[in-house]
C-alpha cells in the first residue's frame, strides 16, 4: 500500500468555542440545569484482573494498533467532556520514546470517597474495569471510547501511570504501577483551573511494539477535531527534539470542514457543502455532503465520535432519504421526465462524499469493536432530519442541485453501459461456455483454499514463472504492458481492456454490483512485478484496481506483493540472494569473512598473500532488473517457493488516507501529484530510470 506521508502540516482553522447549543442538551437534566458530576455518578461493574491476562480483548491487539488505542482511550475522556460542553482544549504530548501525557480542561475526575468501593472516585476509575461516569445516570448522556473500558485499561497495561486532577481549587495526584495504586490520592497544590492530566508508559511486558507513530496520532486527532466542532486539539512531539513545533487542530465548521478536506484534490459538483445539525428525539444528528467527479462514494458513519466501518442504522436512514429526496426533487423540477426511470441508490452514491455523525444516550453496537450501529430509532431520526433539510438545501441552491443531479443522471447512464459490458464479457462466458483466458496457466487443484494466482509482468517473466511454478496449486497470469488506470475510467471502459477482462474472469468473483467473494478461485492473489520504475508503476495500477473494485479481497487478506531479490552474490560455489543494497553489503562482508577463515591446501590462513585475499574479495554480484532475467529455477527458489519466498500482505490501515493517496497519485488532477512528488523526492533512494 502507499506509504503514509511522514509530515503532516500544522492545521489551524478558525477559532471558536465548543458548540453548546445542541450537544449540551444531552448533558443537562430536564429543566435545563447541568447535572452534578460527583462520586455518586461512578458505577462499578467489575475488576481489572482480566485485562493484563487478555489485553487483546480490550484494545484489539498488543502491536501497533493496540499501543495507539491507549492514547485514543484517554483522549476520548476529554472528547466526552467536550461533547458534554465542559471542555474545549485537549493536548497530547509525546514526552519520550515511551511516556505520553494527555491533558484536558474539563471538570476533572472526581476525587471524593466513593460509597461502593470505599476508595476515592479517582482510584475507582483508574483501577476498576467499567467504573466511570459513562455507566450510571447523571455522569455522561453521550460518550465514546473504544469499548467503553477507558482509562482503567490504559492503567492496567502501563508500567507507570500518573493522574493529576485540577478540581475544587486543588491539584490532586495519584500514581500507579501496572494498574495498582502506589499510594492514596493527595493534594499537591492549589489552582483555579479544572481538568485532568494522565501520564502513562506502555508496559514492555505487554506490547510487542512500543514506538508511537506521530503521523497516525495526528490523523486520528484531526478526525476527532472535525467531529467535535469547536474543540482545539494540540499534539506535541518532544522525543529527541530541541525545538518542538506543535500541531493544532481546530475546526469551527466541524464535519462540513471534514467534507471539504476529503475533497481537496477533486472537482466538486456543489460548491456549497450541505450541512445540518439538529436534535431529534434526544439524538443529535450532524450530516455533511458534497459531490465530486469521482466514480465511487466516500461515506463515513460515526456514533458518539466512534467510526463505524460497517455502517449501521444511521447510514441506512441517510442513504434511503438521499435516494428518495433526489428523485422527488428531480420529478418536481421535471429533470426526470415521466418516462424516465427513477435514480437508483447506486446512481446517487457515485461521487458522493458524506459524513453522518450521531450522538445518542445508549448506542447499541454490533461487534466488540463497534463496527456497526444497531439502534433502529436512529434510522428514523436521520431520515426525518435529512429529508427535510436536504430538500430545503436543493430549493435554496438550484445551481448546486443542478450539479448534483447532473452527476447522478450521468452515473445512471454509465450504469446501463457498464451492465451491458459486464453482461457481454461475463454472463456470456457463463452461458456460452467461454473458457478461462488463454494466457492463464491454471493450476490443477480446484480447491480455492490451497490455490494461488501470480499476476506477472510481461511474457518473458510469465514464461519463467510457468516453468518454475508448482503446477498443482500455483496459477500464472501474465500481463502485457500496463493495465488501464481505473481511477480515471468507468466500469464499461475497464471491461473493454483485455488485461483487466482476463483478470476479472480469472478471479471468478465478477465485478461491480455482481461481485461475489465466495466465487473467488484462489486464496492468495500475488502481484509479481519487476523491481524497477515500470514494475512499480504496474504494481500501483494493479493496487488501484483491487482497492477500487475488489476491496473486499484486501480486507479479507487475499492480496499479496511478491518480493523478488535485487541481487545474487556468489563466491566460489556458494550463491545467496539479497533483497536490498543494505542486505547485499551485509552478505558480501559475511561471505568474504567466512571464505578468509577457511584453510587452504597451499598455505595457512595467516600466510595468505594479498593477491589471494583480493581474489576472494572479487565477489560475483548480479543485479536483476527484471523477473525475466531469472531462469525458472531461480524464480521458484527466490520468489515463488513457500519455503523461501517473502510475500507482503496488502492491508488497509487507514481507509481515508489510502483513498486520498490513490486520488493524488492516480487521479486526473496534476497539481496535487506534482506537489506530492516534490515533497517526497528527497526520500527516494537509488531511483532506477
Amino acid at each position: 500500500m502507499p506509504k503514509k506521508k511522514k509530515a503532516v502540516k500544522k492545521t489551524i482553522a478558525k477559532k471558536g468555542s465548543v458548540n453548546k447549543n445542541t450537544v449540551s442538551k444531552l448533558a443537562n437534566q430536564e429543566g435545563g440545569q447541568k447535572s452534578d458530576y460527583t462520586a455518586k455518578q461512578i458505577t462499578v461493574l467489575e475488576g481489572l484482573a482480566p485485562v493484563r491476562k487478555r489485553p487483546g480483548m480490550y484494545i484489539g491487539n498488543t502491536a501497533e494498533e493496540g499501543l495507539h488505542h491507549l492514547i485514543w482511550e484517554v483522549v476520548d475522556n476529554g472528547i466526552d467532556e467536550a461533547m458534554a460542553g465542559h471542555c474545549d482544549t485537549i493536548t497530547v504530548r509525546l514526552l519520550s520514546d515511551r511516556r505520553v501525557e494527555i491533558s484536558d480542561n474539563g471538570r476533572g475526575i472526581p476525587v471524593e470517597r466513593h460509597k461502593q468501593t470505599k476508595k476515592s472516585a479517582l482510584e475507582t476509575v483508574m483501577t476498576i474495569l467499567h467504573a466511570g461516569g459513562k455507566f450510571g445516570e447523571g455522569g455522561y448522556k453521550v460518550s465514546g471510547g473504544l469499548h467503553g473500558v477507558g482509562v482503567s485499561v490504559v492503567n492496567a497495561l502501563s508500567s507507570y501511570t500518573k493522574a493529576e486532577i485540577k478540581r475544587e481549587g486543588k491539584i490532586w495526584v495519584q500514581e500507579y504501577k501496572r494498574g495498582k495504586a502506589l499510594g492514596k490520592v493527595k493534594p499537591v497544590g492549589k489552582t483555579k483551573e479544572t481538568g485532568t492530566t494522565i501520564t502513562f508508559e506502555p508496559d514492555e511486558e505487554i506490547f510487542t511494539v512500543l514506538d508511537f507513530d506521530i503521523a497516525k496520532i495526528k490523523e486520528h486527532l484531526r478526525q476527532q477535531a472535525y467531529l467535535t466542532k469547536g474543540v482545539t486539539i494540540t499534539v506535541e512531539d518532544h522525543r529527541n527534539k530541541e525545538v518542538v513545533l506543535p500541531y493544532t487542530f481546530h475546526f469551527g465548521g466541524g464535519i462540513a470542514s471534514y467534507a471539504k478536506h476529503l475533497n481537496i484534490n477533486k472537482e466538486v459538483k456543489n460548491e456549497n457543502v450541505y450541512y445540518v445539525e439538529k436534535l431529534n428525539n434526544d439524538i443529535n444528528i450532524e450530516i455533511s455532503l458534497q459531490y465530486t467527479d469521482d466514480f465511487r462514494e466516500t461515506v463515513f458513519g460515526f456514533a458518539n465520535n466512534i467510526y463505524n466501518p460497517e455502517g449501521g442504522m444511521h447510514l441506512v436512514g441517510f442513504r434511503t432519504a438521499l435516494t428518495r429526496t433526489l428523485n422527488s426533487y428531480a420529478r418536481k423540477k421535471e429533470i426526470l421526465k415521466e418516462k424516465d426511470p427513477n435514480l437508483t441508490g447506486e446512481d446517487v452514491r457515485e461521487g458522493l462524499t458524506a459524513i453522518v455523525s450521531v450522538k445518542l444516550k445508549n448506542p447499541q453496537f454490533e461487534g466488540q469493536t463497534k463496527a456497526k450501529l444497531g439502534n433502529a430509532e436512529v434510522k428514523t431520526a436521520v431520515d426525518n432530519v435529512f429529508t427535510s433539510s436536504f430538500t430545503h438545501f436543493l430549493e435554496e441552491n438550484p445551481r448546486d442541485a443542478e450539479g448534483i443531479l447532473g452527476k447522478c443522471i450521468l452515473a445512471a447512464q454509465a450504469r446501463e453501459a457498464a451492465k451491458a459490458a459486464r453482461d457481454s464479457v461475463l454472463r456470456k462466458g457463463a452461458l456460452d461456455g467461454l473458457t478461462l483466458p488463454g494466457k492463464l496457466a491454471d493450476c490443477s487443484s480446484r480447491n480455492p483454499d490451497e490455490s494461488e494466482l501470480f499476476i506477472v509482468e510481461g511474457d518473458s517473466a510469465g514464461g519463467s514463472a510457468k516453468q518454475g511454478r508448482n503446477r498443482e496449486n500455483q496459477a500464472i497470469l501474465p500481463l502485457r504492458g500496463k493495465i488501464l488506470n481505473v481511477e480515471k475510467a468507468r466500469l464499461d471502459k475497464m471491461l473493454a481492456n483485455n488485461e483487466i477482462k482476463s483478470l476479472v474472469i480469472a478471479l471468478g468473483t465478477n465485478i461491480g454490483d455482481q461481485f461475489d467473494i465466495t466465487k473467488l478461485r484462489y486464496n492468495r492473489i500475488v502481484i509479481m512485478t519487476d523491481a524497477d520504475v515500470d514494475g512499480a508503476h504496474i504494481r500501483t495500477l494493479l493496487l488501484t484496481l483491487f482497492y477500487r473494485y475488489f476491496k473486499e479481497l484486501i480486507v479479507q487478506g487475499h492480496l499479496y506483493i511478491a518480493q523478488p531479490p535485487l541481487f545474487s552474490i556468489q563466491i566460489g560455489k556458494e550463491l545467496k540472494y539479497a533483497y536490498s543494497e543494505a542486505e547485499l553489503d551485509k552478505l558480501q562482508k559475511e561471505m568474504i569473512a567466512q571464505k578468509k577463515t577457511k584453510p587452504t591446501k597451499k598455505a595457512k590462513q595467516s600466510e595468505k598473500t594479498n593477491e589471494e585475499v583480493e581474489t576472494i574479495a572479487a565477489t560475483s554480484v548480479q543485479r536483476y532488473k527484471g523477473l525475466g532475467e531469472m531462469n525458472p529455477e531461480q524464480l521458484w527458489l527466490t520468489t515463488m517457493s513457500p519455503d523461501n519466498r517473502v510475500l507482503k500482505q496488502v492491508k488497509i490501515e487507514d481507509g481515508q488516507l489510502a483513498d486520498e493517496t490513490f486520488t493524488v497519485l492516480m487521479g486526473s488532477e496534476v497539481a496535487p501529484r506534482k506537489k506530492y512528488i516534490q515533497t517526497h523526492a528527497k526520500s527516494v533512494k537509488n531511483l532506477d530510470i
